[in-house]
């Protein structure tokens, strides 16, 4: 939890101290030899309205930058199960913090400890709101930085405990989605059902966090002007990775500073999941809160994090540690960062639970985290990514392939890509690092082996621009791939919703569209002209509400002409 600030002045200072902080931890989180990549949004310009398709592929063969001659890199190798948040960080054999090493996307990036919300929320899919302060507690404690807290626009007791907020201060989503009750069908599926528009928060100027904002979002109109901080004051984006898959063994590569001395050292590893309930941590003891709308989502707040420690000597020569058993965990609460030791409340011999997160490794005597510190000679950047295709084009993704580089120019596996995308401006080496980076995980294949890349939750009738760069171990880069295309228009169909009131009202978790979708379901449907109705409505529910959603004009015009339908409704159902 964070402690409060008296000031406008001192939460000003935070930022400023965060950005400065930032600045210096560069070196610590990146080769000596590379461009610092800094995640910056994109500009979301929309095309024409025509629904044709238009694909071009181009291939930048662009000056490379300087390769590094060495490097040491540190590897972790482990075998998560499913459904886990991982962060790993160094610290020396004082038990001072050095780096992180690696942070999973949904805190370093999509930002979850530090966002709009009570922690005591309940959870699912994707969900858009509630501090993950129970995520990583050690971690949190032990980097030592601080942040702006994350709260609603219209902060304030009451409306931290409500997961409905006012649509003129939501805008659209590109990650998460709208609150799911776990009989829905998007529960099992973990996709969005229909266009999202969630309140991104604002920055407190008294309220603190020890974990860093979201770093995926752009500023739009109705989002609060300190969004536009949120990937300044977050240092974490630029070595945020993908969650690995489940029952799939692992590496996370780390390069380390050049300036790293030599020494002992100790690699830590704390793991989280949600919905971990045991005998010793059930659903009862952190029930769901006492909200409106409490019986969307689950209670998530099962066992608490659990830790690896790992000592290891990092030299000029290639060393390797492991260890087969977790050290301890941290506070089921968050509250602070003390690692209690192992007991019998943390269960031990369930696949995929407490300290069996990451599976028993048998190979050299066991392991569940193996760490790897060596020296790499690698003069030669990856080959450029080669053979782009356009495959597959849909109102909200797109699919291309591509035939993997090598890691030395035509030969050797590359360490791993990156993907960036941008709405309506070409990519280019001088935009690349300020465009908005994509999460799909793509474990690179062997040169020449064809690699399938997936982008979802883009808006219909957009030309996206997407770059993909290849990396080695020293963080050499290749020149950039390129490829565009536009998406198609809106497809009309069945979906679950009341279409044009959520897109007016803004969330589904609005009173009015509770109400009306109550009316649809109990009354209109029990009769043939209401049976009519609703399937007109569905039918064309979901292209109205998509231009709706996107116009304040159109969002205010719908809202009136529903206002007459609510009062009616209201007095039916009464």
């Amino acid at each position: 939890m964070g402690s409060d600030s008296p000031s406008l002045a001192s939460g000003t200072s935070r930022v400023s101290s965060a950005l400065a902080a930032r600045a210096a931890r560069s070196s610590l989180t990146h080769c000596a030899h590379c461009a610092h990549r800094v995640r910056r949004a994109h500009r979301a310009h929309r095309a024409g309205l025509g629904v044709a398709l238009v694909a071009a592929l181009a291939l930048a063969l662009l000056a490379r930058p300087a390769a590094a001659q060495q490097c040491r890199v540190v590897e972790l190798h482990l075998t998560p199960t499913a459904g886990l948040q991982i962060v790993a960080w160094l610290e020396d054999a004082q038990g001072a913090y050095v780096a992180t090493t690696y942070v999973t996307h949904a805190v370093g990036m999509y930002g979850i400890g530090n966002r709009p919300g009570i922690v005591e929320f309940n959870s699912g899919p994707r969900w858009p709101y509630g501090r993950r302060e129970t995520t990583f507690p050690v971690w949190a404690h032990r980097h030592g930085q601080s942040f702006p807290a994350v709260v609603f626009q219209n902060s304030s007791d009451t409306t931290e405990r409500d997961l409905s907020h006012p649509f003129g201060e939501s805008s659209l989503e590109s990650h998460f989605c709208r609150p799911l009750k776990s009989n829905e069908p998007g529960w099992d599926t973990g996709t969005c059902a229909s266009t999202v528009y969630t309140d991104k928060g604002s920055l407190s100027e008294t309220r603190t966090s020890r974990y860093p904002p979201r770093s995926d979002v752009a500023r739009l109109n109705n989002d609060h002007v300190s969004v536009a901080k949120f990937r300044q004051v977050n240092p974490f984006d630029t070595i945020s990775r993908a969650t690995p898959a489940g029952g799939v063994p692992a590496t996370l590569r780390w390069t380390m500073p050049q300036n790293l001395p030599a020494g002992n050292y100790v690699m830590w590893v704390e793991v989280s999941k949600e919905f971990d309930h045991n005998s010793s941590y059930t659903d009862a003891m952190r029930p769901p809160p006492a909200v409106a709308y409490g019986d969307y989502g689950e209670p998530y707040r099962g066992q608490p994090s659990v830790l690896y420690r790992v000592p290891l000597s990092i030299g000029q020569t290639q060393t390797a540690a492991q260890t087969d058993s977790y050290f301890g965990y941290g506070d089921p609460d968050g509250l602070d960062g003390l690692i209690s030791p192992p007991d019998a409340t943390i269960s031990t011999t369930v696949a995929g639970s407490g300290a069996a997160r990451l599976a028993l490794v048998p190979e050299g005597g066991g392991y569940r985290v193996r760490v790897v510190a060596r020296p790499e000679m690698d003069s030669v950047a990856p080959g450029t990514p080669a053979a782009a295709s356009v495959t597959s084009v849909a109102n909200g993704s797109l699919t291309f392939t591509f035939e993997a580089p090598g890691e030395d120019g035509a030969t050797g596996r590359v360490t791993e890509y990156e993907i960036r995308i941008r709405a309506g401006e070409p990519i280019n080496e001088s935009n690349f690092e300020s465009s908005m980076p994509v999460s799909v995980s793509v474990e690179p294949d062997e040169p020449g082996q064809q690699q399938t890349v997936t982008l979802s939750g883009l808006l219909p009738e957009t030309h996206y621009y997407v770059a993909v760069r290849a990396y080695d171990d020293c963080r050499n880069a290749s020149p950039l791939l390129l490829v565009d295309a536009e998406t198609t228009g809106r497809q009309a169909g069945e979906v679950d919703a009341c279409f044009v009131a959520t897109a007016a009202y803004g969330t589904k978790l609005a009173n009015e569209v509770e109400m009306l979708r109550h009316f649809r379901d109990a009354m209109l449907s029990r009769t043939v002209l209401g049976q009519l109705a609703v399937t007109a409505y569905y039918t064309f529910g979901p292209t109205v509400a998509g231009v709706v959603g996107e116009s304040e004009l159109l969002r205010t015009t719908a809202r009136t002409a529903l206002e007459p339908v609510v009062r009616r409704v209201g007095g039916l159902s009464q």
